[in-house]
């Protein structure tokens, strides 16, 4: 079946309504229906107002094991022993992106660490191995919605996909859950009969398994009792509550309210995830399961404004790949879309293929309603009045672009939008899951934007991108346009190289040349496919960094996340150390190729002080540094370190040195104190690109005091 015209914006729509339906839910997971009911009454939109909603599981487990496809096969013969060590690839190891509730009590934990072991899927998942309780918890159902959008309409891929990646973690009803929503949401891209779309779910689990059963006991009392939904939920409660299965969060009750919820949602977005809220239990899980079904099946359209505007597009995730963590619901779409474009053989329609092949981080506004996250600001954090909006029919190339309206103008003063290139717990109401990031945007780098002010003629507005370095609180600017009206203008900043910086924001600004002081009429411009491109050079001092404190409970260093150990600064330094196996803290982005990388090492205690380089996640890198015996060692990490080469060098406690890793293709050249000591080659599936990191293990405890990166 060839995939339909509107496939890219079906799977937009249906991304974004998982992250609508997590927040919706997110703030009263595991509320009873009686506490919600006593709270809320009926609930018609967010329960709670929120600036940035930090990361949720629900959605980095979906975002992020859809990668296997990209880093092992895409196509039907992955394995699940690949999409488990996709997991150690980007799950930090105890901390953030899952609920660590302990060994035997969370499922996700407990396969985390089987698969540590050498205990691979689907062992890993299996009721043989952890048994049914902890088997059949929910989790093999909550990250499941992409394999149902990369296959439209194809639920029997849908389903042969989730069976593998729900098997990780998961089995017997656990892992039908999951094989059951990927197969209904990749039939929803076709079908809009609600039930349709459940039977068709149907036909790919066991017919005498529970959770079919469950499912048609529900529909069964819906066509007895079409009227009210509370009695269906009482009707759940008293059958298949809570208090009838074990475990913490057992995919049963949870399931129940789903069905609930989409037949008695009637095919309207909101009525059903509202239903699905006001139910209880797993809210985040249950609500954001059937509205990516809801929006896959309605399109765009289906979704209000009320649910869009507060997401601004944006998400934050929680993996280990710090640039990774600031995403944009967009980039979401057109990641997966990709992906279910290779596994259908199709190629790419004309009307999609420039922004599909843009190996740049650009934000082009084509996907109707869409802002990729993007904010408003006024010069000197004065209140802004105005607002952004998706525009048809007016674009630079493709058909929209992002319509900025600012208020009230004065001559003179400076209006922003921008991109949030970097993110502190203050931009957060909660710190779920522990998000930590590294920027998106990095000093050498390029900006890029094309932006038009329609008039009119006699509103003369000056413009000029821009970018904060937060460290230093100071901006740095490109060249000064002024506009003319109704013409498209590009405007294009190279970062200068910058010491010690960490950039925040980027954007343009606009400046009224008009009326003094004096207020003025509304400003608006568009602003079409904006674009951070090229390579990066700049250096850190680890005195300029900061402890970011989520909330109290939990303290990461700016600019870095971390696979484990403990990661601090000490005396200016950073300071990381560790028990046993490699303790880890990264920065930068995936995509970053040849460079040298820089840093000055002080071994503290122990025999093994490294940096990493080319790090591709926590199971995929390359690591130099000093090694027992007086040795300078380097390493090469495929889920679990190999020692590649080694060489002499006499290295002492507390004795500074300088190490610098030049890295070209294949080819890694490594000097200590400007003295070069190792010539190595990788030719065996060499990593060509990725990020740079500081590790330590076997108890060791290591300082860094600055690095750079320069680009080569």
């Amino acid at each position: 079946m060839a995939i339909g015209h509107d496939y890219v914006e079906k799977v937009y729509a249906g991304w974004l309504a998982k992250v609508i339906g997590v927040r919706h839910g997110g703030l009263i997971e595991n509320w009873t229906y009686e506490r919600i009911e006593r709270t809320f009454g009926e609930i018609k939109e967010y329960l709670h107002e929120f600036i940035n909603f930090a990361a949720d599981d629900d959605t980095n487990g979906p975002i992020f094991f859809l990668r296997a496809l990209e880093d092992y096969v895409c196509s039907r013969e992955i394995t699940a022993e690949q999409m488990g060590l996709t997991w150690l690839n980007y799950a930090p190891d105890g901390h953030g992106f899952y609920w660590w509730g302990g060994y035997g009590k969370s499922t996700e934990h407990t396969a985390y660490m089987n698969l540590k072991n050498g205990i691979m899927a689907p062992r890993s998942g299996s009721i043989a191995q952890n048994g049914v309780a902890v088997a059949e918890q929910i989790g093999g159902q909550i990250f499941i919605d992409v394999w149902g959008l990369v296959a439209p309409g194809n639920p029997e891929l849908a389903a042969h996909f989730a069976e593998k990646i729900a098997s990780v973690s998961h089995d017997g009803n656990g892992k039908y859950g999951g094989m059951f929503i990927a197969a209904c949401i990749a039939a929803a891209f076709g079908e809009r009969d609600i039930e349709r779309i459940i039977d068709i779910g149907l036909g790919y689990i066991p017919k005498d398994c529970e959770y079919a059963q469950v499912t048609r006991d529900v529909i069964r009392f819906y066509h007895e009792h079409p009227s009210n939904w509370r009695d269906a939920f009482h009707y759940v409660k008293a059958h298949y509550g809570y208090d009838k299965y074990p475990g913490h969060c057992h995919i049963i009750p949870n399931s129940a309210v789903m069905i609930l919820s989409l037949l008695y949602g009637e095919g309207d977005f909101s009525r059903t995830i509202n239903i699905c809220n006001m139910c209880g239990w797993d809210t985040d899980c249950n609500v954001a399961n059937v509205a990516t079904m809801m929006g896959v099946r309605g399109g765009i359209d289906c979704i209000d404004t009320k649910w869009r505007k507060p997401i601004n597009d944006f998400l934050c995730c929680s993996s280990v790949i710090g640039s990774l963590n600031i995403l944009d619901i967009p980039w979401c779409a057109t990641y997966i879309a990709k992906l279910g474009y290779r596994l259908a053989g199709e190629e790419v329609p004309a009307r999609w293929s420039g922004i599909f092949a843009d190996e740049r981080l650009s934000y082009h506004f084509e996907y109707p309603g869409s802002t990729h996250a993007f904010r408003l600001a006024h010069t000197d954090n004065l209140p802004v009045t105005g607002y952004i909006d998706n525009e048809a029919g007016v674009s630079a190339t493709g058909s929209r672009s992002l319509k900025v309206h600012f208020n009230n103008v004065q001559g003179g003063c400076a209006y922003r939008i921008y991109q949030q290139t970097y993110y502190r717990p203050a931009d957060f109401n909660d710190s779920r899951y522990d998000p930590s990031f590294s920027p998106i945007l990095y000093p050498g780098q390029r900006v890029e934007a094309t932006i038009q002010h329609p008039g009119p003629a006699s509103q003369r507005v000056l413009a000029r991108l821009y970018v904060w370095d937060s460290n230093g609180d100071a901006f740095h600017y490109g060249a000064v346009v002024q506009l003319a009206a109704g013409e498209w203008t590009k405007l294009v900043y190279d970062i200068p190289p910058l010491s010690g910086a960490c950039i925040e924001h980027a954007g343009i600004e606009l400046i009224p040349m008009d009326g003094k002081n004096a207020k003025g009429p509304s400003l608006v411009c568009y602003v079409d496919h904006v674009a951070f491109s090229g390579k990066p050079s700049y250096e850190v001092d680890f005195a300029q960094e900061r402890l970011e404190k989520w909330n109290g409970l939990h303290v990461e260093v700016s600019q870095l996340t971390y696979l484990r150990g403990i990661w601090t600064l000490e005396e200016g330094e950073l300071s990381g150390s560790y028990y046993g196996e490699p303790a880890e803290a990264y920065t930068g982005a995936l995509d970053w190729r040849d460079y040298q990388f820089e840093t000055v090492i002080v071994p503290k205690l122990g025999e093994h002080h490294r940096v990493n380089f080319r790090v591709q996640g926590g199971i995929r890198s390359y690591a130099v540094g000093f090694a027992p015996g007086g040795k300078l060692a380097l390493y090469k990490n495929d889920n679990g370190y190999v020692k590649l080469a080694e060489a002499a060098y006499a290295w002492e406690l507390e004795v500074p040195a300088v190490v610098a890793i030049k890295a070209v293709g294949n080819t890694f050249m490594v000097s200590v104190d400007g003295v070069s000591l190792l010539d190595a080659v990788d030719d065996h599936r060499p990593y060509l690109t990725g990020m740079i990191g500081f590790s330590n293990s076997e108890g060791s405890h290591t300082h860094y005091r600055r690095f750079s990166l320069t680009s080569l």
